[in-house]
């Protein structure tokens, strides 16, 4: 490749520029600031500064009680917010010795696979989006309202479900909601060829995403990069494979753990696109679960005051963005002593220190978004 620079004048003794890329909201979800050193077209240096959506989450868990801490654990990466409730439910559970019920069990995982599903199709509509096609949104809209349609109905809430309790959930289904859910399902697989042919197969999507953005997976484990993002750089890593959780142990057969070597843009949205696909069939492996479980409870019955015992504890999850973890420590009150939260879209982003230097401002939208982050994710 052959590049020829014209017309520059006085500026061909080289001179960096810093550029400011935000802290408006420029096509991402939420308010991401990155700080540019280019050298002309070509980007010297990226720094990404955070904090602007940051809202203290990890001291107010100091003043709410197990229960209502729940609620500011849902937030902080608002498309999975079913999966965010986890991770702390998990680790209080823990910390009391506390077994959940095996219909608890295997509907939080249920749920879990469908909030993967949510989160997942936002992504598969809104990058193509930032690239400049914006059909997929409309199908990804359509197909989330179906799904989201079902886990209102059980919840009560189209994105922070509260549906999580200590001890399991917050009540019984809704007579009839396991066949709505099957029919949800299967509705949304028989149109995710959609983004198969029409994104994937995409010519110019593929012009603009393959090759661009390679993440190594020495830089993965330098940066602590999880989820779909690491996957695509070759780390062979999945929670739900490796250290099992909820039911995910009866559920190896149908986990299947996608990875890419190539680290790129087209990688990363592949890895994506394909965990959807599994989502949705592990989501079938719960329903088809459930319909042989014999009736009994969905949740413990806990005390009018929840204290967990003295100690400390840390449970992590698979959320759809990649590892996110709760260290607990508990001085025996109702409330946290601490709670500290890793969020993975935190240190997904760093990685782009590595990944934006050498590439050109052109590439940098389609770079960005191929990090599926979620502002409130990073800031908490």
């Amino acid at each position: 490749m052959t590049e020829t620079t014209v017309g520059i004048g006085g500026a061909a003794e080289s001179t960096d520029m810093v550029l400011n890329i935000g802290p408006q909201h420029p096509s991402t979800h939420g308010v991401l600031r990155l700080r540019l050193v280019l050298d002309g077209e070509r980007i010297v240096s990226a720094e990404p500064v955070v904090g602007y959506m940051h809202r203290g989450a990890e001291k107010l868990f100091e003043a709410r009680d197990y229960r209502q801490i729940v609620m500011l654990a849902n937030r902080h990466d608002w498309l999975s917010a079913f999966s965010n409730e986890l991770g702390v439910v998990m680790a209080v559970e823990r910390m009391l010795g506390m077994e959940v019920p095996e219909r608890a069990v295997w509907m939080r995982t249920l749920l879990a696979e469908l909030n993967r599903v949510l989160n997942h199709l936002m992504f598969l509509g809104s990058y193509p989006l930032e690239l400049g096609g914006i059909t997929p949104i409309f199908h990804a809209f359509r197909e989330r309202e179906e799904l989201q349609a079902v886990m209102e109905e059980i919840s009560g809430g189209r994105m922070h479900y509260m549906f999580n309790r200590v001890g399991g959930l917050k009540e019984d289904l809704p007579a009839g909601w396991l066949g709505r859910a099957r029919e949800a399902i299967a509705d949304v697989r028989t149109r995710m060829n959609v983004y198969d042919d029409l994104v994937r197969g995409n010519e110019i999507f593929r012009g603009r995403t393959r090759g661009v953005g390679v993440l190594s997976a020495e830089a993965v484990h330098a940066y602590g990069v999880s989820g779909p993002i690491a996957r695509a750089s070759g780390v062979d890593f999945d929670l739900r494979r490796d250290e099992p959780y909820l039911a995910y142990g009866e559920l190896q057969d149908v986990l299947k753990v996608v990875t890419r070597t190539e680290g790129d843009c087209l990688a990363r949205f592949e890895v994506l696109l394909e965990q959807t696909h599994n989502a949705l069939d592990l989501a079938v492996a719960c329903l088809d679960r459930m319909a042989e479980l014999a009736p009994g409870p969905i949740n413990q019955r806990l005390p009018k005051v929840l204290k967990a015992p003295e100690g400390e504890t840390y449970a992590w999850t698979e959320n759809p963005l990649g590892i996110n973890g709760y260290y607990l420590v508990s001085k025996g009150e109702k409330t946290p002593y601490r709670l500290k939260l890793r969020s993975a879209s935190y240190n997904n982003i760093q990685a782009l220190a590595v990944l934006l230097p050498g590439q050109l401002v052109a590439d940098m939208v389609s770079i960005l978004g191929s990090l599926f982050f979620v502002v409130g994710d990073i800031d908490k």
